[in-house]
Order: structure tokens, then sequence, then C-alpha cells
């Protein structure tokens, strides 16, 4: 890997047969720069793009088509950043989010715990969590991932890639295994493995993602969006008149087709 700026953002995102997660990113880097305009931006991708959207971007040769999780870990080697936070395509950033660099700062990597629904609470849904609680495995959200440049860091990509390349033997340790392994419960075995209290920020109220997923936003279906009432405003987020804040995972995704 080399080096060419201090810290910025990545963005993981290579589209699927139903869902154009390089346009959920270009919305992403949107709102991110509405708030922070010097904000320095790093797309990877499977697909030889430009777009001025992005500062950097970096193809990489996606290792396993089967799992489009599983080549999460390519993003260690690919930053340009000495310092870097990884965000999920499929969110937006709605306030500013320049704080989050003072708490991370306390790892060398840390992974958000936790989430919050659109009323700014902590939420207490365990319906998506079913095998982290039966394992007791740190509650992470890949979604916000900040790293430095460190032996901490590249244990714990490094982990990354061996669990999503050997999981039919990581399974067997677990009850309840998913069969093909998220993102998050990858991220969750690796930092249990390694120490959660190296990998994590339990004690901080943010970053937290807001988390739009039925069970979390105590909506009748998985599409909030047909029965919340929601609006932007000069960058600013309200739903049912609620302002929201930092990173909102919107979860209802358009489609590429």
């Amino acid at each position: 890997m080399k080096i060419i700026e201090e810290q910025g953002y990545l963005i993981a995102a290579w589209n699927s047969p139903t869902v154009d997660y390089i346009n959920c990113a270009k919305s992403l880097v949107q709102t991110l720069k509405h708030w922070h305009p010097d904000a320095r931006v790093c797309l990877v991708t499977d697909t030889d793009i430009t777009d001025p959207a992005f500062d950097h971007v970096r193809v990489i040769t996606r290792t396993n088509l089967d799992n489009p999780y599983a080549d999460d870990w390519q993003v260690f080697y690919q930053s340009p950043f000495r310092e870097t936070v990884k965000l999920e395509a499929d969110m937006w950033i709605t306030s500013s989010i320049d704080h989050w660099w003072n708490m991370f700062r306390k790892r060398d990597l840390a992974i958000s715990t936790g989430c919050r629904n659109w009323q700014d609470q902590h939420s207490t849904a365990r319906n998506y969590r079913q095998v982290f609680d039966a394992n007791n495995l740190p509650d992470v959200y890949n979604a916000i991932t900040y790293w430095r440049l460190s032996r901490t860091a590249k244990e714990f990509f490094d982990l990354v890639r061996n669990i999503f390349e050997n999981w039919t033997e990581y399974r067997k340790l677990l009850k309840f295994p998913d069969e093909v392994p998220s993102t998050d419960l990858v991220y969750a075995v690796a930092a249990h493995i390694i120490g959660p209290e190296l990998v994590t920020l339990p004690f901080a109220t943010y970053p937290k993602i807001i988390h739009m997923k039925r069970h979390h936003a105590g909506t009748q279906t998985e599409n909030w969006m047909n029965e919340l009432i929601w609006e932007w405003d000069h960058g600013n987020l309200r739903v049912q008149t609620v302002a929201q804040s930092g990173a909102f995972h919107y979860h209802v995704k358009p489609s590429n087709n």
C-alpha cells in the first residue's frame, strides 16, 4: 500500500444484480461533502471508473464472487490514507462528523458497536443479532470502521480474510452459524479473537449508525419510506419531524434495473 494522504473516508462498493451500490456511494459522498467539503474520499470497487465524486478510485480483483462481502479485507491494503474511516455505501451523512476522529484515535482500529433508531435511542431490537447473542460476540457494525496504519489493523484485516476464506471451519465453532457470513459477523468473530477491548469503543455514545431495518425503525414493513414522513432540508434529514444525526443507514436501496 502507498500512503498518499493523512486521513480520509473509504467506501467499498461493487454492484449486485439488483442494487447499484456505486450510485449509493455517490449519494453518500454528496451528503458527506455537504458537511465537509474538504473531506477526501476513496472508492474501492471492481470496476474501472472515473468519477469526480471520488478523490481516489482503487480497483480490486474480486476473489469470491459467491459472497459479495468476502473481499472486504482488501480495503486495508487499498486505502491511500494513513488514517481511514470506512463507511458502508448505503448510508447518508446527516450532520457534521468531524468529531468522530477524536474518539476513534483512542484505538489503532475501532468498529462501531450498537445502533440507534430514528428517535436517536439505542436500539434494543435483537431480531438480526441472534447469532451474535448466542455466541457472546461483540455487537459490531462494520458500517463505520476506523483504522490507522498499524500492526493491529493489519492483524485484524488479515484475520477477516482468513475467516471469510475458511468459513466452513470457523462456523463449526459457532451456535446457529450463518451459511454465508455477513461482514458484521466476520468482524465480530475477528474482534472476539483479537480482543474487543482493542478494537471497539463500547463506552462511546457515538459513532453509531441510525438503522432503518423494520425492527429498528418500528414499522410494519421493511420499506419505512412508505410509512414514515421524511424530508430533506439543506442537508438536514428529518423523520417524523425528528432531526437525524451522523450516519443514516437507509436500508431501502434503489434498484439498478
